[in-house]
């Protein structure tokens, strides 16, 4: 039986989160905390004994770096990865860049907070969840999915809200319910696939 192993991987924490901005499609790169979380969840998978056949991460730096950091703490630095926009974070559109604060006192906490926990109504000129899912979805059943369901043990770095279509898909939650998931930057989540691509397992390892 093959093991149809998917594990999910949020990047660790950026230059932008830690300022409290906006990121979006920007591209600012890992902090010395997001170095040091995209290592440990490495070593996390290292130490459950997990290796992999592919990789797949977005065109976005923070992602590709935590995913070469993790892949040298698991000794498999030279495995094959392919690079897609279908898995970028969400595009904040006219958000992206500004910090949280800011925003707020320019479009008012209460529009600021449904732009960010909605699940169809997106800032100006970027994405809603739903837009995220319409583009992360079909990319994750036509080039990622078939590979797992062949037994290809593969490791997916990624963005929160990326990550968050297909953890909706994957464990059938509704929109209110996807909203509410929060994914730790650094943390694996490893899921194990039966035949018909439900889930048969899930391990969660955030600290």
């Amino acid at each position: 039986m093959s093991d149809r192993l998917l594990v999910l991987v949020r990047h660790g924490q950026s230059d932008w989160n830690l300022k409290n901005l906006f990121t979006g499609w920007k591209d600012p790169d890992l902090t010395e905390q997001g170095i040091a979380e995209a290592k440990d969840a490495g070593r996390k998978l290292k130490a459950q004994g997990l290796t992999f056949d592919v990789a797949f991460t977005s065109v976005l730096t923070r992602a590709q770096h935590t995913l070469k950091l993790m892949l040298a703490e698991i000794g498999q630095t030279g495995l094959p990865t392919t690079n897609n926009l279908a898995l970028n974070e969400r595009d904040y559109g006219d958000l992206s860049g500004l910090n949280k604060d800011d925003a707020r006192k320019k479009w008012g906490e209460d529009q600021v907070l449904i732009w960010r926990r909605s699940y169809d109504v997106p800032p100006p000129g970027g994405e809603s969840l739903k837009d995220t899912l319409a583009r992360t979805l079909p990319y994750y059943v036509q080039e990622i999915l078939p590979g797992v369901l062949r037994g290809q043990r593969t490791l997916i770095s990624a963005h929160g809200n990326s990550l968050r279509a297909l953890i909706m898909v994957l464990e059938k939650l509704s929109p209110e319910q996807i909203l509410k998931r929060e994914l730790a930057t650094g943390a694996p989540v490893i899921y194990r696939l039966n035949a018909d691509s439900t889930v048969a397992s899930k391990v969660d390892l955030a600290a």
